[in-house]
């Protein structure tokens, strides 16, 4: 263990701190690809199905809360790994992260597997989130010590390579996933096989025993992993690739994060970069800046940390909530109505972007705040979010009334600014607490701070998931009013008085009422995140009025010298 102490990474006076960067963005870029989670989505919610949802497979609200689990022990393991990664030093936390992210991909690729959701929970969520703590927090605190000079620079620098870390991961999951694909068995066209409908279950007699079966028509083929034709597809027969990606993955991040754990150096006690002094870090504009440092213990007894605490929680549940469904959400409101435009490819390129301006917004906004303020980035990133948030409503609805291309391109370009300010709101809260409690303490802070992301992490995904769902289920029964009974039972091969049933177990959905709805009949699939939005909107401006209230630590607070 000696190999790990705190007092075997001090650098020498002579050492370059422009190495560290690297070694910390490597650890982030591993961590990051949490942010391509919404890749896995398609794959796990047809696990069985494969080519489309099948009655035993997992629901979208399923697989999303294991997003939502990784953040929230992300934030509890950070909240712990603060105060311990001051005594260890950034070696044995960044290499615990490896073994504990690395590792969860392996447990949750069991859970895949067998087909066992509490697995893939327990790998990924639990033991991969405290990963993603330890691994976020190494890096950041020890930026902030090499670079006090340019602490928002610093900042944005690691942070930038967790949040550009799905722009490796979204396309190095689709190609994974297109590797390990097996197509299930074709059986033929609907036309062409009797089937059965028993407690909302699609059946076909293959040899004498009834077996599970999805139909797949027209309006799915675009949500498939790979080309398919229209027919009857066998449950079970074949492998979407995510329980070997996982195992890819799981083994390719523990090795370079582990690596990179033993580049770690630390600066000596008191250094500081020549020519520099801590009474340079002046007042700038209306940010509250200070030389003295606040204990650890003694940050939570100041107003200060929890108005932090929210304006970090509700950027991030702002933006947390639309980034576990993103691939999801630009399907639902755009492939029924552009579908030679919105296709596998295209979401998936559009996942890769939001990565990309996540990974811009980090280190753009962080550098910016160096010379406008903390306080003033934030308010920036509220007034305008507010505002981007508000017009996504607006957007989806005219897109189910008259669908046009500029409709798709606002709306790409206002997600990837609200991505920019949701990346930029991680970079900056860093270098906003060395501004308000000191740098002594601050990786610490940070981690308790983080406190914030787990519950976002609830509070983004259950809204997102909740409202969706109620839209969902209003909009069946809305077009279910409008629906042929003798169609309705040739298509489902059953009553529409058991719709219920059949909409439970995924025999009907939206896009399959929509090939026989009346011509004419507008597809609600746009609006069923406009509630969402709204409430988004409302958080943000909560958090404005927290950000507002920031003033300096008041120095009772502060430590003796």
């Amino acid at each position: 263990m000696e190999i790990f102490s705190k007092s075997n990474i001090v650098a020498k006076s002579n050492f370059n701190r422009w190495l560290m960067p690297p070694i910390s963005i490597s650890i982030h870029l591993c961590i990051g690809s949490v942010y391509a989670w919404s890749m896995f989505n398609p794959a796990l919610t047809k696990s069985l199905g494969v080519v489309t949802s099948s009655a035993g497979d997992w629901s979208l609200s399923d697989v999303v809360w294991i997003f939502s689990v990784a953040i929230v022990f992300l934030g509890l393991a950070a909240a712990f790994a603060g105060k311990w990664l001051e005594e260890v030093g950034p070696r044995l936390v960044g290499f615990v992260a490896a073994c504990l992210w690395g590792g969860g991909f392996l447990i949750g690729s069991i859970g895949i597997f067998t087909h066992q959701l509490w697995l893939v929970y327990l790998g990924y969520g639990v033991f991969g989130g405290c990963g993603l703590g330890l691994g976020y927090v190494s890096p950041v605190s020890t930026l902030i010590r090499w670079f006090p000079d340019r602490r928002g620079m610093a900042t944005g620098m690691a942070i930038m390579g967790f949040g550009g870390g799905a722009m490796i991961g979204a396309p190095l999951i689709s190609f994974l996933l297109d590797i390990y694909y097996q197509a299930p068995t074709f059986l033929g066209s609907i036309q062409n096989i009797t089937l059965q409908t028993i407690d909302g279950i699609r059946y076909a007699n293959l040899n004498g025993m009834l077996t599970e079966v999805v139909v797949v028509g027209q309006n799915e083929i675009i949500n498939t992993l790979k080309p398919i034709k229209e027919g009857v597809y066998v449950v079970g027969s074949g492998d979407t690739g995510a329980g070997m990606t996982f195992i890819t993955l799981g083994i390719s991040y523990f090795i370079i994060m582990a690596l990179a754990s033993f580049g770690y150096k630390v600066p000596a006690e008191n250094w500081t970069p020549k020519g520099w002094s801590p009474e340079k870090n002046i007042k700038r504009n209306n940010s509250p800046i200070t030389t003295k440092n606040i204990h650890i213990d003694e940050s939570l007894k100041t107003p200060q940390f929890y108005m932090l605490w929210i304006v970090l929680c509700f950027n991030v549940t702002a933006g947390i909530g639309v980034l576990g469904v993103a691939k999801t959400m630009m399907t639902e409101i755009f492939s029924p109505a552009l579908p030679n435009i919105v296709d596998g490819a295209f979401t998936a390129t559009y996942v890769l972007m939001i990565s990309v301006f996540n990974m811009i917004g980090r280190f753009f906004w962080a550098s910016t705040s160096d010379y406008i303020g903390r306080k003033n980035t934030y308010h920036i990133f509220f007034i305008l979010g507010i505002l981007l948030y508000l017009s996504i409503p607006y957007t989806a609805s005219q897109m189910s009334v008259n669908p046009n291309i500029v409709l798709l391109i606002y709306f790409y370009a206002a997600t990837m600014i609200i991505f920019t300010m949701y990346g930029g709101g991680f970079a900056t809260i860093p270098a906003y607490l060395a501004d308000i409690f000191g740098t002594k303490y601050v990786g610490g802070i940070h981690g308790r701070l983080l406190t914030a992301w787990s519950t976002a992490g609830i509070l983004g995904p259950l809204a997102i998931t909740s409202l969706r769902s109620n839209s969902v289920n209003n909009a069946l029964i809305e077009l279910s009013s409008k629906v042929d009974p003798v169609k309705f039972k040739e298509t489902f091969g059953d009553d529409l008085s058991n719709f219920s049933q059949l909409a439970s177990t995924k025999t009907v959905t939206i896009s399959k009422l929509m090939t026989i709805l009346p011509e004419g009949t507008i597809n609600p699939s746009a609006t069923v995140y406009n509630s969402t939005m709204i409430l988004m909107a409302v958080l943000l401006a909560i958090a404005l009025f927290s950000n507002y209230l920031i003033k300096p630590v008041h120095e009772k607070h502060h430590m003796v010298d």
